[in-house]
């Protein structure tokens, strides 16, 4: 009886062990634990309080920007023009404060609008015309940035009242105000996802579209919500950058395609949608944020960053591809001995 019970212990703590590392989560946790390990014994600056708290501030800004494209990407699609929304809103808050003289109260309204309104065109398009969010976000991304240097002239805006930059340069209890608002956002988002009718609808669409509209959900609607989403995190993310650094620059969103990407798969949305993962995306912005900073500390050549994020973000998908296909590989074995168990006992 005990070696029996020693047995079913065994099996039990190997499938607890198996379940903890099929969370896309631990995986995430453990790389970035490892690479915050790994800088911090090669750079004595890397944990110094000043650098902590700037990449913290920078993970904040990623996680909104991985919110992005994950709310696009949980539906089946994608937006290619997250940037540019994002650098049309800061353009129009900057001109709103610089040029007109506009309270920042007004210029971060006006931000929020053009973003949902620039995720409203992309979703309307697409479903009206039935149009792949591929096609149609690449197309739109080119129009933004057409409004960036029509607007702009493309010089930037630099007369932010102190006001604006309170959330981006101020902490509390040592970690940046921008962290704390990221944070709150992480947990609001993943209550609305797990435990109100519209997330689950998002996620139903994104799992299977046709099943969703058999079970009444209108995916048309749903998928432009989605796309107002992307867009109102575009213009948040915009609108922290400012904050951050105290101007409007209309070069602001040029590199946030490939990060917006790289955090929320990295992070355990599915790219083939209806799946997303707020606490993978929390620590994969601070992977990639460490990836690009510890860069600098170790004295590594900058120029190839591109390359070493556009790897991880290979990598990512390919292990995310590669788990699909064991988990179908196991549903097909477990077919396969239910139907022979079925056999045997007739």
């Amino acid at each position: 009886m005990l070696i029996k019970e020693r047995e079913e212990q065994q099996v039990k703590e190997k499938n607890t062990i198996k379940s903890l590392f099929a969370r896309s989560e631990i995986t995430v946790i453990l790389a970035t634990t490892t690479l915050f390990i790994i800088f911090s014994l090669f750079s004595d600056s890397f944990l110094s309080g000043y650098n902590l708290f700037n990449i913290s501030r920078t993970a904040a800004i990623y996680i909104f920007i991985a919110l992005g494209q994950a709310m696009v990407v949980i539906v089946g699609g994608m937006n290619l023009s997250l940037g540019q929304i994002g650098g049309l809103t800061v353009v129009i808050s900057g001109y709103c404060m610089h040029v007109m003289g506009l309270p920042p109260l007004v210029a971060i309204v006006a931000g929020l609008i053009v973003g949902c309104l620039s995720g409203f065109i992309n979703g309307f398009v697409m479903t009206k015309l039935k149009l792949n969010s591929f096609v149609v976000t690449l197309a739109t991304s080119f129009i933004f940035t057409g409004l960036i240097n029509g607007i702009s002239k493309g010089y930037p805006y630099t007369e932010i009242p102190k006001s604006f930059t309170f959330l981006g340069r101020e902490g509390f209890l040592g970690i940046p105000l921008l962290l704390w608002f990221a944070l709150i956002t992480l947990i609001i988002v993943g209550y609305i996802f797990k435990y109100t009718v519209t997330g689950r609808r998002v996620l139903a669409t994104g799992g299977n579209i046709e099943a969703a509209k058999m079970s009444g959900i209108n995916t048309n609607n749903t998928v432009v919500l989605a796309n107002i989403a992307s867009g109102f995190f575009a213009a948040v993310a915009g609108l922290l950058w400012i904050s951050r650094t105290g101007s409007a620059q209309p070069s602001t969103g040029g590199d946030w395609m490939v990060i917006s990407f790289a955090v929320a798969v990295i992070g355990g949305t599915a790219l083939k949608g209806g799946v997303i993962n707020v606490i993978g995306i929390l620590f994969s912005s601070f992977l990639i944020v460490m990836v690009k900073n510890g860069l600098v500390m170790v004295d590594a050549n900058i120029y190839f960053e591109q390359a070493y994020l556009g790897a991880i973000l290979l990598l990512a998908v390919s292990l995310d591809s590669i788990n699909n296909i064991m988990k179908a590989y196991k549903a097909r074995k477990d077919l396969k001995l239910a139907q022979q168990k079925v056999t045997q006992s007739i």
